[in-house]
């Protein structure tokens, strides 16, 4: 007997969630941009994060929005990540629709609109390809080796590690409180009572979270400092040993050249045939 495949709707759960967010965070080993230097990747996504702003011709974005979707599939992005972005993109397309039509405007309205919508997808798939390839130290010690306070670099790691934590504890919290409770017997039309029940618990699950994620980051200090975080923080002998394994190779040289030879090709392009 063919065993039956689970849809979407059956994949949708707190614990599919946290499944994927820990993939998405912790990174993957084997994709394209896994290889590179973490140091060199966040200033290539430096530029690629902020230079679009600046950029307001549709030739050239909708190059580095090719770039970023070929990235973002050799990086085997989360499927909920990109279903999250799908729903951005679709009501961002609905709002510029609802303004155009509604407002006395038109398919030019439409078409103007877009370069922000452009800029916003350029953006979000070179986040989602870089993260999601690079595993949380590997960029707290890129961020540490470019110059950013060791406090600063090591909040970076330790809020990727307690990002599945809270997620798990607040799972638990939330079936916690639905095995001590009653869910309201007659539900009302369209369950609007179950919705307004589950709505209750999920705000109210908030304030042991919070409590419980106090204590665990006290646990946390009082560790770190017994095993001498301060002084690893404020040592360069240990900041050496700690980033002696980055090293910017001949592919890392490879990989902003021909980033840097891609783009000015593309305000060539952009030159040549304006959009």
């Amino acid at each position: 007997m063919e065993a039956v495949k689970p849809s979407f709707w059956d994949k949708l759960s707190v614990e599919q969630i946290k499944i994927e967010l820990m993939r998405t965070a912790y990174g993957h080993a084997n994709t394209f941009l896994s290889r590179f230097d973490p140091r060199v990747l966040v200033i290539w996504y430096a530029f690629f994060a902020i230079a679009p702003w600046f950029i307001f011709n549709k030739t050239v974005l909708l190059g580095m929005l090719a770039l970023m979707v070929v990235l973002t599939y050799t990086s085997r992005v989360s499927t909920l990540v990109l279903v999250i972005l799908a729903v951005g993109l679709v009501s961002d397309v609905g709002y510029m629709l609802f303004v155009s039509f509604f407002f006395g405007g038109s398919l030019d309205a439409i078409w103007s609109l877009s370069t922000l919508t452009l800029k916003l997808l350029v953006i979000s798939l070179a986040s989602i390809a870089v993260f999601a390839s690079m595993d949380p130290e590997k960029f707290s010690d890129a961020m540490l080796s470019l110059g950013m306070p060791a406090q600063f670099s090591f909040g970076i790691s330790y809020g990727y590690r307690m990002l599945p934590i809270l997620i798990e504890e607040y799972n638990n919290l939330i079936y916690s409180y639905r095995l001590r409770g009653r869910t309201p017997r007659n539900k009302g039309l369209l369950k609007w009572r179950y919705l307004v029940y589950m709505g209750k618990i999920t705000v109210i699950a908030f304030y042991p979270l919070i409590l419980n994620t106090a204590k665990r980051t006290r646990t946390t200090v009082e560790a770190l400092e017994v095993k001498g975080f301060t002084y690893a923080m404020t040592s360069s002998q240990a900041k050496k040993l700690k980033l002696a394994y980055l090293r910017i190779e001949r592919h890392d040289y490879l990989f902003i050249a021909v980033s840097v030879l891609f783009v000015a090709a593309l305000f060539t392009l952009g030159r040549i045939f304006p959009l």
